[in-house]
């Protein structure tokens, strides 16, 4: 029998809560600890699960748990704070998105944990999304991406603007889905209700010639979550909240006119079509395809316990993490210098 893999969460803020949830109901998880710079906090979150509560990385580290893990939920700018020491207790981590505020932090995160032989983790858990696992076996050469990321505002995460907070899972996404360097990027932004940028659309072209067009906004009256993308011969359309994906095999809707295929398309892209597809085109190849559901953050913290117990390169790593980040800081700059270029500085 494999023992339990001792954790702590870093955090019990809205991320590190849900964190604590899932740890606790994880068979090859034993939730020990929790730390909180606020004493009613980690007080709170300790007697929930009945766990010792702490409020600094130090005291935690001090009381000789004997750790193998732990995740890291505070604010982006604090991660390489909170990583430091537990990383030189030789811990492996598992550090929320994005990974660090800064490409030199991120750079420092993956040098101490070569030096003290540690795993990181970065924490884009819609890459465990099960309509992002039925999507990969799909692939063969997706040329255009469209998502758009959407949510109403709440006062969560304004320590970071909407790239850092919402774009870049999908960002993280289809690096990992394109496998190609970025050549060029254009991107527009607008703070509208904090003081950094709470809307964004941005095109980001690759070396191998795919195009991918983002939006993300936290100003949203709706929430949407969704991923479309094409390559030769298909469209794949992919909604991360309902965990559906739809397959439409192009090649037999040559004889379509360019409006009656959007028109098909948008039709099989609506709630009320969620259910089987229908096939209102004669030979057109239109199918749900089949995802086992499942909480993404289950899915992310178990893949992260197996990568401790078996010592193996985590799912998403930590150059992944810096891959998405540099990309995310990259566009905040086309954003400020587009700005500064429509004279929209104040």
């Amino acid at each position: 029998m494999q023992t339990a893999s001792r954790v702590a969460v870093i955090g019990a803020g809205a991320f590190g809560r849900n964190h604590l949830r899932v740890y606790s109901g994880i068979a090859s998880a034993e939730l020990v600890a929790v730390v909180d710079q606020d004493p009613a906090t980690a007080a709170a979150a300790a007697e929930k699960y009945g766990i010792a509560g702490f409020t600094s990385v130090e005291a935690l580290l001090d009381a000789n748990l004997s750790l193998d893990a732990a995740s890291i939920c505070v604010p982006t700018i604090h991660h390489l704070q909170a990583a430091k020491p537990l990383l030189a207790a030789g811990l492996d981590l598992l550090i929320e998105k994005p990974l660090a505020a800064t490409l030199a932090h991120a750079d420092e995160l993956i040098t101490l944990a070569s030096t003290h032989n540690c795993l990181i983790q970065a924490g884009h858990l819609e890459r465990f999304n099960p309509a992002v696992t039925a999507v990969r076996p799909l692939l063969h050469r997706p040329m255009f991406f469209e998502a758009h990321r959407m949510s109403v505002f709440t006062p969560r995460s304004l320590d970071v603007d909407v790239v850092l907070d919402l774009m870049i899972h999908d960002l993280d996404i289809v690096l990992s889905l394109v496998a190609s360097p970025v050549r060029e990027v254009r991107a527009v932004g607008l703070p509208v209700l904090s003081r950094t940028t709470d809307i964004a659309n941005v095109r980001v072209e690759f070396d191998n010639g795919c195009v991918a067009n983002f939006t993300a906004s936290r100003v949203s009256t709706e929430r949407i979550r969704k991923l479309r993308f094409f390559q030769p011969h298909q469209y794949l359309s992919l909604d991360f909240a309902r965990q559906d994906l739809l397959l439409i095999d192009v090649t037999a809707a040559a004889g379509l006119s360019d409006r009656e295929l959007a028109a098909l398309i948008e039709h099989h892209s609506k709630p009320e079509a969620a259910g089987e597809p229908q096939h209102p085109t004669a030979g057109l190849n239109l199918s749900k395809v089949p995802v086992e559901p499942g909480e993404p953050l289950r899915l992310e913290l178990q893949s992260f316990l197996n990568a401790v117990r078996t010592r193996t390169t985590p799912v998403v790593d930590a150059q992944a993490g810096r891959r998405a980040l540099a990309l995310a800081l990259e566009i905040n700059a086309a954003i400020a210098a587009h700005t500064q270029r429509a004279g929209l500085t104040t």
